[in-house]
């Protein structure tokens, strides 16, 4: 078949538009180099990192309370709030920060290919990560206070906010179990908001695959440790009767217990366990040099072997 400037075209020529997703399989396979990626960066990078998680979820939690403001309507109201806490999870996927509720599905995924089971480093990160997110959220917090940006009407709508988030340590043990159960369901909700966005290869993607799930998790009030803080964080200037005992010990604990169980097993385990047999065998095997490498250095410093006894090139 001839175009009218005389070249032939046949269907073998044809140009199709390029897949503009991932498979599962690379899903997890993305994750492993990224848990890989974050425990190799050095202490003050990754505090770094996580302090700005930390303020973007903040701003997230600002945005949430801000789009809701004199919103009567249920649904309405819901959709907005996952819409304002949308906007900061994104900022946090986009710019490679690192946050603790992520953490806990990158992570697992990759020690569960490999070797490098729970050791000091991997708890040194952890342990970072979540004191930066709470570090960056208390920075923005207290930004927002001494800037006098907001008046009283936002704080009267921010105290329903977090009469919301508290409401369970009125009940007890019995709460502080339902605040981890529902904890479980909000990092469910975060890991395949991250599957999602880690699955499409455009940015409007990633937003879209952000949203959908982070909607229903706000909607839904359910308890994720670093959103917490960022309201919290909002609130810690302006007397809210709020003490620090009851935020961390009948919330933030078990929320941070659930969240690590709802992205770890039901995301981050299950998918690696489904997918093993179809990730990238190079990809497994570069893991376990690196890994080789880290415990050498963490365990042998003083001893350079003159060859790689394993024999590889």
């Amino acid at each position: 078949m001839r175009n009218p400037s005389g070249k032939t075209h046949s269907k073998s020529a044809q140009k199709y538009p390029e897949r503009q997703y991932y498979f599962p399989a690379q899903i997890v396979e993305t994750f492993i180099k990224k848990g890989k990626e974050s425990l190799q960066t050095t202490y003050m990078a990754q505090f770094i990192l996580s302090s700005l998680a930390g303020a973007f979820i903040a701003f997230g939690a600002l945005g949430s309370v801000l789009l809701t403001m004199e919103i009567d309507t249920a649904g309405i109201m819901n959709l907005m709030a996952g819409i304002g806490f949308m906007i900061g999870y994104a900022m946090v996927f986009l710019s490679g920060s690192i946050l603790f509720t992520e953490v806990n599905i990158l992570l697992p995924s990759y020690i569960m290919q490999s070797k490098y089971w729970i050791s000091k480093k991997l708890l040194s990160f952890w342990l970072i990560c979540y004191i930066g997110n709470f570090v960056g959220a208390l920075f923005v917090g207290f930004l927002l206070n001494f800037s006098a940006s907001l008046h009283g009407d936002f704080y009267d709508h921010l105290l329903m906010f977090m009469e919301k988030k508290m409401e369970f340590t009125h009940r007890g043990t019995w709460g502080w179990f339902q605040v981890l159960f529902s904890g479980i369901l909000a990092n469910w909700l975060i890991g395949a908001a991250a599957v999602l966005a880690t699955a499409a290869r455009d940015v409007v993607g990633k937003i879209l695959g952000i949203a959908l799930p982070v909607i229903i998790f706000e909607a839904g009030n359910f308890q994720h440790a670093v959103a917490n803080m960022g309201y919290f964080s909002i609130t810690v200037l302006e007397g809210f009767d709020i003490s620090w005992y009851k935020f961390i010990l009948l919330n933030l604990v078990p929320a941070s217990i659930g969240n690590l169980i709802g992205g770890g097993i039901l995301v981050s385990l299950l998918l690696s366990y489904a997918y093993k047999e179809e990730i990238d065998d190079g990809v497994l095997k570069e893991e376990e040099e690196a890994i080789d490498e880290m415990e050498n250095k963490d365990e042998l410093p003083k001893a350079e072997p003159a060859g790689d006894p394993a024999g590889r090139q």
